[in-house]
């Protein structure tokens, strides 16, 4: 591996990490309105920073919720044109009292850093920025490729103002492929490339019963409680073992192919490790018949979040609450339609409620599944670069998760993406310490670097 954008990036390692500290103490957290001064904080660092280092154009876009970055270099003609992804929005650090060092301090222990984002998105974020800034340097000022980057505030609040902008923007956009930093290696040392996603609706059932609360020991046997309608309706949403009961939920549901069950079988994973390390529960529980990959890849799920109502402070009060909420989710697996679930789900909720309580159902976020094709040159190109910095040969994994602006480009833009991630299983994302592994960060860096130099060498 000989490249000067390379040798510049790991010159600059300690400043790199440095940097990105100080975007990791900017709590912008999406999902608080308390919070969004500090989103577009965040926006405004990245944003300098695109500027600092080269890139043109550079703007943050306000929208109805939070902003977008735009930013392009766009001078090197006959070469692919890629857009950079990824996001600065954060997740809420609760549980507090879990962290063993602030959410909002970075701190680095074992060679990994700790802190809200890390991992999840800021790490990711700041290595394409790192990436494009090393290039720019080694090669006086250009790049190999033509770049934009495109980046949100608002994953992880369903991604609603940048699905709205690619599809309107799609001139603007017009690119070749898509680098998606935004998920992980399969095991720590393995290069690995995500190649499909779940999708996702997210709901809110919020059960009506009496009109204000009332006391259990006056009214209770005769007023009705949300809380019991609520667990009545859950618990005939699945089975005892794990199978979704909503009418023709897995009507297209299609199950993945034989050589890519192959290739998952030879994957280095052991499902007791993964219990141990990983879940933490004395056993693991699903759908039987299927292994654990294939239910957290390419089956549809669905979880309850969280119950808010009624009294949950310390002590004791007697009381039958007027109205309770449940915050429901499901996984869905290509070609799970999410318009079409939302319906089915909102229409069975809503006859499972019991007599004397009204149930009305949100839906907070949709995001289509999808699988990437992998049969062009910038996979074959991404692939190469992370065996020249693992030293290893290239996975080809799914994702439990979901990334909406993967399915955005695809059906919007019409080009792939490149899910090139480097947090860690472990990483603690959405959960108190929350870390991104150091060494991956540089890694993530050098094979940006390589992949835009390959893509620019062979144009």
């Amino acid at each position: 591996m000989s490249s000067s954008a390379v040798a510049y990036a790991r010159q600059n390692q300690r400043r790199f990490l440095e940097e990105l500290k100080g975007l990791l103490r900017i709590p912008s957290i999406s999902t608080l309105a308390e919070h969004k001064r500090d989103v577009e904080k965040a926006a405004n660092y990245v944003a300098a920073e695109l500027g600092r280092i080269g890139m043109e154009n550079v703007s943050v876009i306000s929208t109805p919720g939070h902003p977008l970055i735009y930013a392009d270099w766009l001078h090197a003609p006959g070469a692919p044109t890629g857009i950079c992804y990824a996001h600065y929005d954060v997740q809420p650090p609760d549980p507090l009292g879990e962290w063993i060092s602030p959410p909002f301090e970075p701190a680095e222990r074992d060679d990994n850093l700790y802190a809200r984002g890390a991992a999840d998105d800021k790490g990711q974020l700041w290595m394409e920025v790192k990436a494009v800034e090393a290039l720019m340097r080694a090669h006086n000022g250009k790049l190999p490729i033509n770049v934009k980057f495109l980046l949100e505030g608002e994953e992880e609040v369903g991604g609603e103002s940048i699905a709205a902008f690619v599809r309107k923007e799609k001139t603007k956009l017009k690119a070749d492929f898509a680098l998606v930093c935004d998920t992980e290696l399969f095991a720590p040392d393995l290069p690995t490339l995500c190649v499909g996603l779940r999708g996702l609706v997210y709901t809110e059932i919020e059960a009506i019963g009496p009109k204000t609360d009332l006391h259990s020991g006056m009214y209770g046997g005769a007023a009705p409680n949300p809380f019991f309608a609520l667990i009545q309706i859950i618990s005939r949403l699945k089975d005892e073992k794990g199978f979704i009961l909503i009418p023709d939920f897995y009507h297209g549901v299609k199950p993945p192919g034989a050589e890519e069950l192959e290739a998952w079988s030879r994957l280095p994973f052991d499902e007791e490790d993964y219990r141990k390390a990983e879940i933490g529960s004395n056993a693991l529980w699903g759908e039987p018949g299927f292994s654990v990959l294939y239910r957290t890849w390419a089956r549809p799920t669905l979880d309850v979040h969280g119950m808010p109502g009624g009294f949950t402070a310390k002590g004791a009060k007697t009381v039958i609450p007027a109205r309770a909420r449940a915050k429901i989710s499901m996984r869905l697996v290509p070609d799970q339609d999410p318009d079409d679930i939302a319906e089915r789900y909102t229409s069975y909720v809503q006859k499972l409620a019991p007599r004397g309580v009204e149930c009305n159902v949100k839906i907070w976020s949709k995001a289509l599944p999808c699988l990437v094709p992998t049969d062009n040159k910038y996979v074959s190109a991404a692939t190469e670069a992370l065996g020249e910095v693992f030293h290893k040969d290239t996975v080809f994994i799914r994702s439990g998760g979901s990334i909406p602006i993967v399915s955005d480009f695809q059906d919007m833009l019409n080009i792939p993406s490149l899910m090139m991630g480097f947090g860690l299983p472990d990483d603690n994302l959405h959960a108190p310490n929350e870390k991104f592994h150091i060494p991956n960060f540089h890694r993530g860096i050098e094979s940006i670097c390589l992949l835009f130099e390959k893509l620019g060498a062979s144009s």
